[in-house]
């Protein structure tokens, strides 16, 4: 891939799809879908395809959404997704596309994987039943690109992201996940004076990275990654919700009392990923929670007083 190459994001508008037209902003020639087709019809992503003609295409769009929406409707977000990534990848390959990203999500490791999880703990266990659709869905991405390379020899990659924040997320709808969550609710609780309740105890651990890392790696293994094995992408460090919860107050300046529902479920105990690979292939992260956390409050705030 070169600065002149054609290149189509699809889920531009998205939280990754925003970030990544942010990432390719040296590239000449990158494009979007401005009429928001429904990628779940093929004929739209045919059409897409031969408008562009694109040699290189980063697939960004997907049903997404934190543990009440997956519980709710776990239909959706199978469904939706199967079809968007049995469309983008099949016409991938009729239409002799050069190369092709794939993102998945760290919800495909089993639930009582051994942390960190390394990319071949995949499917050595069950996954976590709160997000277990949405897996499955993103496990068949990831198959489904590595028959594709097996049997027609494409180039057809797919990365592993850990749970992403940043700015031009979904804050306040039902898709949210926690930290674009907690952010508008301590918003509102911050004009509302009432409590925060919080899912959970507040016990389990994840790993969170700020949106433009992510996609700033992703740009990096178009260039430089060539194999079939997926990679993980993440910081490589952990914090309780409640430690999440703790830098949330403080950045806030809320004063505010905090209720932990511990009738909710927690999700997965821990969700860690192993980075060996991606950091010996040259990449590592470089914002900080803290500082990710500041920069996506900021854009929040500025959003919701315009």
């Amino acid at each position: 891939m070169n600065k002149d190459s054609r290149i189509l994001v699809l889920g531009h508008r998205g939280l990754v799809g925003s970030s990544m037209i942010e990432s390719l902003k040296d590239y000449k020639n990158v494009f979007v879908d401005k009429y928001r087709l429904n990628l779940i019809n093929t004929w739209n992503v045919w059409k897409l395809f031969t408008r562009f003609k694109p040699e290189y295409v980063f697939l960004c769009a997907a049903k997404v959404g934190g543990i009440k929406a997956n519980i709710e409707k776990p239909a959706e977000f199978i469904w939706n997704n199967l079809m968007i990534e049995g469309n983008v990848i099949g016409l991938c390959h009729a239409l002799k596309i050069k190369k092709l990203l794939f993102l998945g999500s760290s919800c495909i490791y089993p639930r009582n994987c051994p942390q960190p999880m390394k990319e071949e703990y995949l499917l050595t266990g069950l996954p976590e039943p709160t997000n277990e659709y949405y897996a499955i869905a993103k496990i068949a991405g990831i198959k489904m690109c590595q028959a594709f390379n097996k049997q027609y020899g494409t180039n057809f990659i797919s990365v592993m992201p850990t749970n992403l924040y940043g700015e031009n997320d979904h804050f306040q709808d039902e898709n949210a996940h926690i930290i674009p969550s907690l952010i508008s609710r301590f918003a509102d609780s911050m004009r509302t004076n009432k409590d925060m309740v919080i899912w959970g105890s507040g016990t389990a651990k994840r790993e969170f990275m700020y949106v433009h890392d992510m996609t700033d790696a992703c740009v990096y293994l178009m260039e430089n990654y060539n194999k079939s094995e997926f990679v993980n992408i993440g910081t490589g460090e952990e914090v309780s919700i409640k430690k999440l919860v703790e830098i949330l107050v403080e950045i806030f300046g809320y004063k505010g009392k905090i209720v932990w529902d511990k009738t909710k479920p927690d999700g997965m105990p821990r969700k860690l990923l192993d980075l060996t690979k991606l950091h010996k292939l040259g990449w590592k992260h470089k914002t900080s929670l803290r500082e990710g956390l500041e920069k996506t409050i900021k854009y929040y705030l500025k959003k919701e007083n315009r």
